[in-house]
C-alpha cells in the first residue's frame, strides 16, 4: 500500500473496492476474474485496491453495507459509493469501470477537498477497519443494555410472580404443622393428602418459573443443552397426565386426552419436551374456568411428523396477538393479574425449533385456544 507522500508524488488516483463472497465453489473463480480484469485495466495514473471479504468471517459487514445478495462489489472511493451484486459480477464491472474512470476524469479542476479525499483513499482500508470496530462496539453496547434491562425485568417479575406460589405452599405446610401440633391432630387423611399435594404443586410451579428464566436468559445464538434419543410420546404424555389429576380435580376441570396406541417414537430430548407439554398444560389449566375442559391429543400426521395438541375453552387469544405471544416477555392484557411472566412460550418455541419442529396457536376470543407443535418421527 502506498503512503500519502508516495501518492502525492506519483499522482495516483486510488479506486478502493470491497468484494464480498461466500463459500460457494464459484467464489474463487469470481475473485480471480475480477483481479485479472483490474490488473489489465491499470494505467500509470490509476491504482486499484481490492479487498476480499468472506461474509462467513465478518457477517456484521452485510448489515453495515446493507447487502442483500452475494457476491457483491462495492466501490468505496472515490465517492459516490456504488454497489454491484449478482452472478454476472464481472460483466457488470466491465460495464461500470470505464464509467467510474470517465466520471473522475471529467472533473478537470477538482476542488482541494476532492484532491485530499483522493489522496487519502489509500488509507480507506484502515478507516474501514476502525469503522467495523465501532460498529461491533455499538452492537456489544446494545446487547449489554438489553441484558441489563432483562435482569431488571426478571428481578421485578420474580418479586411479583414467586410471591403467590410461595405463599400458597407456605400456608399448606403451616396448616399441616399446626394440625400436627394440635392435640386433636388431623384424622382426615384425605385433607392431609390434599395439603401435601397443594404444596407439591406450588413448588412445581416455582421450579418451572426458574427453569423458564434460565432457558430464556440464553441469548439467541446460545445452544440448548440437548440429548436426542428415541422418545415414546405415549408414555411421556400419560406420565404428565398423572401429575395433573389432582390439580384438575380441585378446579373441577374435565381433562380429556386422546393418545393412540402404538405410536412410532419421535427423535427428541425427553426433558425439554416434558417442559414444553407441562408449560402448555399449565397455561391451559390456568386460563380455563371452573367446570371447563382441557384436552391433550397426539396425531401421527405423516411418516416424518408427529403433532401434539393441547386445547382449552378459556378466554382465547385475539388473532393479531397470536404470533406476539411467542415473543420474549410479551403479555396479554388478561395476564396482568395472573402469575407468569411471558417467557414460557418463548422457551417452548426455542425448544421446538431446535427439534426441527413448529409450534403455533389457533384461537378465537371467547372460545378457547389450541396450541400445536410437531416433532420429527424417529427414522
Amino acid at each position: 500500500m502506498l503512503d500519502r507522500s508516495e501518492l502525492d508524488s506519483a499522482g495516483l488516483i486510488v479506486i478502493q473496492l470491497l468484494l464480498f463472497v461466500d463459500d460457494r465453489p464459484g467464489s474463487q473463480e469470481t475473485i480471480g476474474k475480477i483481479r485479472s480484469y483490474l490488473s489489465n485495466s491499470n494505467t500509470p495514473l490509476w491504482f486499484n485496491h481490492l479487498q476480499v471479504i468472506e461474509i462467513r468471517q465478518q457477517p456484521h459487514l452485510l448489515e453495515h453495507f446493507r447487502l442483500v445478495a452475494t457476491p457483491a462489489l462495492i466501490k468505496i472511493t472515490p465517492e459516490p459509493r456504488h454497489t454491484l451484486a449478482g452472478g454476472n459480477l464481472v460483466n457488470q464491472l466491465q460495464k461500470w469501470y470505464p464509467r467510474w474512470i470517465q466520471a473522475i476524469q471529467e472533473q478537470e479542476h477538482p476542488s482541494q477537498e476532492f484532491r485530499e479525499e483522493l489522496q487519502t483513499s489509500g488509507y480507506s482500508a484502515e478507516l474501514l477497519r476502525l469503522s467495523d470496530e465501532i460498529f461491533k462496539l455499538q452492537q456489544e453496547k446494545t446487547q449489554l443494555i438489553d441484558q441489563l434491562k432483562f435482569k431488571d425485568m426478571v428481578m421485578e417479575m420474580l418479586a411479583h410472580d414467586l410471591r403467590s406460589p410461595l405463599s400458597a405452599a407456605f400456608m399448606a405446610i403451616e396448616t399441616l404443622e399446626i394440625a400436627k401440633s394440635n392435640s386433636q391432630m388431623i384424622k382426615d387423611l384425605h385433607v392431609e393428602k390434599q395439603m401435601f399435594q397443594q404444596a407439591r404443586n406450588q413448588f412445581r410451579t416455582i421450579n418451572r418459573m426458574i427453569t423458564d428464566i434460565l432457558q430464556s436468559s440464553k441469548n439467541v445464538d446460545a445452544q440448548l443443552s440437548m440429548h436426542f434419543n428415541q422418545l415414546n410420546l405415549q408414555s411421556l404424555c400419560h406420565e404428565i397426565i398423572g401429575q395433573y389429576k389432582e390439580t384438575t380435580t380441585q378446579k373441577t376441570l374435565l381433562f380429556d386426552y386422546d393418545i393412540p396406541q402404538n405410536l412410532p417414537p419421535v427423535y427428541a430430548d425427553v426433558n425439554l419436551i416434558r417442559q414444553v407439554i407441562t408449560n402448555l398444560l399449565d397455561n391451559a389449566i390456568k386460563y380455563t374456568p371452573k367446570n371447563g375442559k382441557v384436552s391433550l391429543s397426539v396425531v401421527h400426521r405423516t411418516s416424518q411428523k408427529m403433532q401434539v395438541t393441547i386445547a382449552d375453552n378459556g378466554p382465547g387469544i385475539p388473532e393479531e396477538k397470536q404470533e406476539l405471544i411467542f415473543e420474549g416477555h410479551f403479555r396479554l392484557q388478561r395476564d396482568q393479574a395472573k402469575d407468569g411472566y411471558g417467557i414460557g412460550l418463548t422457551v417452548c418455541r426455542k425448544i421446538i425449533t431446535a427439534h426441527y419442529g413448529q409450534i403455533w396457536v389457533e384461537s378465537e376470543p371467547g372460545k378457547g385456544s389450541c396450541f400445536h407443535f410437531t416433532l420429527p418421527v424417529y427414522q
